[in-house]
């Protein structure tokens, strides 16, 4: 237990959230004695959100999970620092190399009530109001859907045009938390990922965002990883 008490668990929020989209899950693991730090990306590219990741992981001391919902699957897969010992992914989307984040969130059909997403003058695609209780969060609460559109944050066209390198996930053990209900990211999509990685898959009736209708159970798959990696 000394162990995971010297670790740390990075969160990192995806597209139309900030870093209050993992707050029951790091209340949870705080709860557990983990030092938790959400990672603050700008959603302006994928390298200059990796660059991000990079900058907080140097600010941590000792082994380091790494856990991303969404599209931050794709910063996650740029973790090769040594002290990263375990990756997370919440329904999360996990590029090989050479691929785009467009490349693998178009892999399959839309669900019927996924928002209409186009990017703006300024190159950023923001989130429908009314697609946060009809897809990001379908199960959540209304007071949780209604922070939730106050603090989106868009995302810029770069992040999801831009190809990975080096895939963290294949030299670094992955869990995957497969949402069965997701209406944002293909449940097909995200088997088709995590098997690819060889993840350990952990597949729940919950909807895109666990982090706020279920946190428990993403709470559980991130003590498993440092669990299994860290003792």
């Amino acid at each position: 237990m000394s162990t995971l008490r010297n670790a740390t668990v990075i969160v990192i929020h995806g597209a139309w959230a900030d870093g209050s989209s993992w707050e029951p899950v790091i209340r949870r693991l705080q709860d557990d004695g983990f030092h938790v730090v959400a990672a603050p990306i700008p959603l302006t590219s994928l390298s200059e959100d990796a660059e991000a990741l990079r900058r907080t992981i140097a600010r941590t001391q000792g082994p380091v999970i790494v856990a991303g919902h969404a599209y931050a699957g794709a910063v996650v897969g740029t973790a090769n620092d040594e002290r990263v010992k375990a990756l997370v992914y919440v329904a999360a989307l996990a590029p090989d190399e050479g691929e785009t984040v467009a490349d693998v969130f178009y892999r399959e059909a839309s669900h019927p009530k996924a928002p209409k997403l186009a990017p703006d003058a300024d190159g950023f695609i923001w989130m429908p109001d009314e697609s946060f209780a009809e897809a990001f969060a379908q199960n959540a609460t209304a007071e949780q859907i209604a922070l939730s559109r106050a603090v989106q944050r868009p995302i810029s066209v770069r992040s999801i045009q831009e190809p990975i390198t080096s895939p963290a996930w294949k030299t670094k053990r992955s869990w995957y938390l497969l949402a069965e209900e997701d209406r944002m990211i293909h449940p097909t999509t995200q088997r088709f990922l995590a098997e690819r990685m060889n993840a350990t898959i952990r597949s729940f009736a919950v909807d895109h965002t666990p982090l706020l209708t279920a946190p428990d159970k993403v709470t559980g798959i991130i003590r498993e990883a440092a669990q299994t990696a860290l003792l």
